[in-house]
């Protein structure tokens, strides 16, 4: 009979153990982190706090298993809790959005998107989307990403003079491209999406109607957005920048027949294994997303974001498209005088996490660019209201318009105030 392998093979503490004391170079980065989130006021519009619950998930044990395939179909044996894992998140994510089908299972939005181009698109098909420069995103048909490598895209921009998507125009590229698949949605344009409108513009062509939500998907879910799902073919989110939850994707459709295909797409098409901790985190999402309060905090999303487009564009800043119907605030700060690489760093300074971002008719590179996105959703999940957005839309004005060490050191002062009384993951190391 063999003989039964020491204990001592393995590592002092590796079952016991907490991180400080078996890693704490990381430790002191994960703590870092934990303090930066704790002092600054996060205003990027692709970040949002998670609950701890979403913590505790994303850290259980489910970590440790393997599964492949679709629960009841799984490649590996073992597989009865990470089924009831998956199912509840699919579950909750039905009932949530009304889908008849829904996959779980992206590792991001890209992924998602690029799970429905396997599922409806051949290597050189054309696709119709909103051009990167102005609002779009870079898994539309961007040439540096591989929907644009593998994809003929053809981009359709925003009006000149409103910021604002002209879908007579969309329409006239539509039928002159005559694409596979019409893509409406982005990462940067502030205004509601009319997806009915959109969807006739498809049919026209007969082309596949994809609606990409990610900026706005807890607006949709309590009720304060068009809703794609009776329009789109296929919907695609992420699950964190406005449902509060983990990264990840997830693909939904009306039309339970589109299933089988979306999910041959995702798997084996683009992704292999699943990763259960963060399908088990979505399921937390869900949960949390359907519960009453989550409708007032997505309420105050949307009342935090106009407020802070109606105090920047009344101390004179050039708030594109001159509002928002989402959690998004695009600024122009060409005539400010200063790039978005440089305000990033300036109010970075202040306390203010921001990004860079082009604005339509920008002749900068993205690296540069000639505006910043602000976003309400972290936030309001910290707890600040009107009075709070009105007071960080001052101070970011104070600091674009001074652009001094002195402004900036004052703000950061009144910020890291601001910050301790509305605290974030109390008692928490990292």
């Amino acid at each position: 009979m063999a003989e039964r392998p020491a204990r001592s093979v393995l590592h002092a503490g590796y079952f016991d153990a907490g991180l400080t004391e078996i890693d704490p170079e990381l430790a002191a980065a994960l703590g870092g982190e934990l303090g930066r989130l704790q002092d600054q006021i996060e205003l990027i519009a692709s970040e949002n706090l998670v609950s701890r619950a979403s913590l505790e998930a994303m850290g259980s044990v489910i970590v440790n298993k393997t599964v492949e395939g679709y629960p009841g179909k799984r490649y590996y044996g073992g597989a009865e809790f990470a089924d009831a894992v998956e199912r509840l998140a699919i579950e909750r994510a039905k009932s949530l959005f009304g889908a008849a089908h829904v996959n779980v299972q992206p590792h991001s939005g890209s992924q998602a998107n690029l799970a429905v181009f396997a599922a409806f698109l051949e290597p050189g098909d054309r696709i119709v989307s909103m051009d990167l420069s102005m609002g779009g995103h870079l898994s539309h048909g961007s040439a540096v990403n591989i929907s644009g490598r593998w994809m003929q895209a053809h981009h359709y921009g925003v009006d000149p003079d409103t910021g604002r998507i002209d879908l007579d125009a969309v329409a006239d590229l539509v039928r002159r491209v005559r694409p596979k698949l019409v893509i409406c949605g982005g990462s940067a344009y502030p205004r509601a999406i009319d997806f009915a409108a959109f969807r006739d513009v498809a049919d026209q062509v007969g082309a596949v109607l994809l609606a990409d939500i990610a900026h706005f998907a807890g607006l949709v879910v309590a009720g304060l957005h068009p809703d794609p799902l009776p329009h789109a073919h296929v919907t695609t989110t992420t699950t964190y920048k406005n449902l509060r939850g983990v990264r990840g994707g997830v693909i939904l459709t009306g039309d339970p027949e589109l299933g089988r295909r979306i999910d041959s797409a995702v798997f084996p098409g683009v992704q292999g294994s699943v990763i259960l901790n963060a399908v088990a985190a979505k399921a937390v999402c869900f949960g949390e997303a359907a519960r009453p309060e989550f409708a007032a905090w997505a309420a105050s999303v949307l009342t935090n974001a106009r407020a802070m487009a109606r105090v920047l564009a009344e101390r004179g800043f050039d708030v594109v498209t001159g509002g928002t119907d989402t959690p998004i605030v695009l600024v122009d700060l060409r005539s400010v005088g200063i790039s978005g690489r440089d305000a990033q760093a300036l109010l970075e300074g202040a306390g203010f996490t921001v990004n860079k971002n082009t604005v339509p008719g920008d002749t900068r590179p993205p690296w540069v660019a000639s505006g910043i996105r602000l976003g309400s959703s972290a936030g309001t999940t910290r707890g600040f209201g009107e009075d709070e957005f009105v007071w960080i839309a001052e101070r970011v004005a104070d600091v674009l318009e001074a652009q001094t060490e002195r402004v900036v050191d004052e703000t950061r002062q009144a910020v890291s105030e601001l910050c301790a009384r509305f605290p974030i993951y109390p008692g928490r190391r990292f």
